[in-house]
């Protein structure tokens, strides 16, 4: 699914009018329907107040329409509009009148604090006051509105975008943007639904179709995509009936030091139930035992040293290498990474304390292989790529070491974003319960093991990620969030596998409501 910018959205407005032959003041009213629909089929006409607050450019438009149907299908509707600007954009205008038209009367006029309506905590707030196009800081008593609906702890439903929120730069003061349950957004999400800082000021958020030009929607290349099953099914490759496991790859999993042989462990499970031929682990002699019992399947070659890994020799080739997870940095464990990196051949995932040796000794890099994946927690990214003042800023940085080094980087997270040069990859899967010790190394062995059958690597990065989260999604029906451990991960890859290809269940339906369609 692809996340336009508003640059984008601004163009998709102006083609579809073109092309459909219809005015922007048409499309309003079309918007304007589908929010009324989503509201009318939920309330079934419950006498509910529903205050809704319009600002007076596109945004308030919008909400202008949806007043005006409510209140001809006889909802509880009080309608205010923020008078922030002496400015009115054309379609504000139209649907003013169009309203007062059908209520006789004009909607309450705003201006200061003194004015606030009381609302209740049962109440319904609508947000329709700023769009995708606010690109200025709100005055101080919009902003007192904004902490006034919070105060009143009502539902509140924001069009588009939350008001306050920018779509493409930081939040100034978070008391000046609208926190929504829920948010109706058109065309597309936004990118800021998804980001740490800015995700938490939409609970929920839904795409509503408003019939943009569909050669535009589908021949647009967008900054970011968003990643679910319908996005890495496509990718995924059958096996045939007379497949054996030397067609699928012989895959390498190096770390592991005293005390952190679990890390490989998770790693090189993940790596051949993500589906590899052939597993074998490079770890030192201390985690023979425990890794020949805990996982039968691997192939085990172990250092020269008791503790650390101080060499990497191989007697084979691999299909590709993971290394890092759990291997430490001690002064001849760096050595070996270094040594290694120089004769490797093979395509590398990148974890934990590999990360941590190329953020040291920065010249490493340069002996990657052509789109290494990169796979950092947001403390292993800092020092990959230096402070960042917001999560723009950290986007921005990421991709330009991304092309700098011809490397994949994904940065571990809620919605862990995927970014090969300029494009963004950003994953819908995965919960909190995540959050635990060895999570990430599991994610580590996933990519490792698509990769080793054949899986392009930033392919490998984007289902690996993807059914990383959906075996967690799975996992934490059973175990919850605080009980799910990075073992279950790899214990429900099988039931992601299969999920890939369930047909979505149906919930159940509310009886349907009369809608109002456009030729009204």
């Amino acid at each position: 699914m692809k996340l336009f910018s508003k640059e984008q959205i601004y163009k998709g407005d102006a083609l579809t009018a073109q092309r459909q032959d219809i005015t922007s003041t048409d499309l309003m009213e079309r918007a304007g329907i589908q929010i009324f629909n989503w509201m009318h089929m939920r309330m079934q006409g419950a006498q509910v107040p529903i205050h809704i607050f319009c600002g007076i450019g596109n945004n308030g438009g919008d909400g202008l329409v949806l007043a005006r149907h409510l209140i001809t299908h006889g909802y509880n509707v009080n309608t205010y509009i923020i008078n922030y600007s002496d400015k009115r954009s054309k379609d504000f205008l139209i649907n003013y009148d169009r309203i007062k038209n059908v209520t006789k009367a004009w909607p309450k006029l705003l201006t200061d604090a003194e004015e606030f309506p009381e609302m209740h905590h049962d109440d319904i707030i609508v947000d329709a006051v700023f769009g995708i196009g606010l690109n200025r800081p709100i005055i101080d008593w919009v902003k007192t509105l904004f902490q006034h609906f919070r105060a009143s702890k009502a539902f509140t439903l924001s069009i588009d975008i939350p008001s306050g929120l920018y779509t493409d730069k930081p939040v100034e003061d978070e008391d000046a943007v609208v926190h929504a349950g829920y948010t109706l957004s058109f065309a597309s999400a936004k990118l800021v639904f998804f980001l740490p800082e800015t995700a938490k000021y939409t609970v929920q958020w839904e795409i509503l179709d408003i019939g943009l030009d569909q050669e535009f929607l589908y021949t647009t290349e967008t900054e970011a995509d968003l990643i679910g099953k319908h996005e890495v099914l496509p990718n995924y490759i059958p096996r045939e009936k007379f497949a054996h496991k030397g067609l699928f790859g012989h895959a390498l999993i190096v770390g592991g030091s005293y005390g952190k042989i679990g890390a490989v462990t998770l790693a090189s499970r993940a790596t051949l139930s993500a589906g590899a031929g052939l597993v074998s682990v490079y770890i030192p002699k201390c985690g023979y035992l425990p890794l020949q019992t805990a996982f039968a399947e691997a192939m085990v070659i172990t250092d020269v040293n008791e503790e650390k890994i101080t060499s990497i020799k191989l007697d084979f080739k691999p299909t590709v290498v993971g290394i890092g997870v759990g291997l430490g940095t001690d002064t001849k464990t760096v050595s070996a990474f270094e040594a290694f990196l120089k004769t490797n051949k093979a395509p590398l995932v990148v974890d934990a304390d590999g990360l941590n040796m190329l953020a040291k000794k920065k010249a490493l890099l340069k002996l990657l292989p052509a789109e290494t994946v990169l796979t950092p927690h947001p403390g292993e990214l800092e020092r990959l790529i230096g402070k960042w003042k917001d999560d723009f800023e950290k986007l921005k940085k990421t991709k330009a070491f991304s092309k700098k080094h011809n490397v994949i980087v994904v940065i571990k997270g809620f919605n862990t974003i995927t970014v090969f040069n300029d494009k963004l990859y950003i994953n819908t899967t995965g919960n909190p319960g995540l959050a635990t010790a060895g999570s990430g190394d599991v994610l580590t062995g996933i990519i490792t093991g698509f990769i080793s059958q054949g899986y392009h690597p930033l392919s490998a990065a984007i289902f690996g990620t993807y059914l990383h989260g959906r075996a967690a999604d799975i996992a934490v029906e059973d175990y919850g969030y605080q009980s799910l451990l990075a073992s279950h991960v790899v214990d429900y890859l099988g039931e992601a596998f299969i999920d890939l290809f369930k047909k979505p269940e149906q919930p159940p339906q509310p009886q349907e409501a009369e809608e109002v369609r456009e030729t009204e």
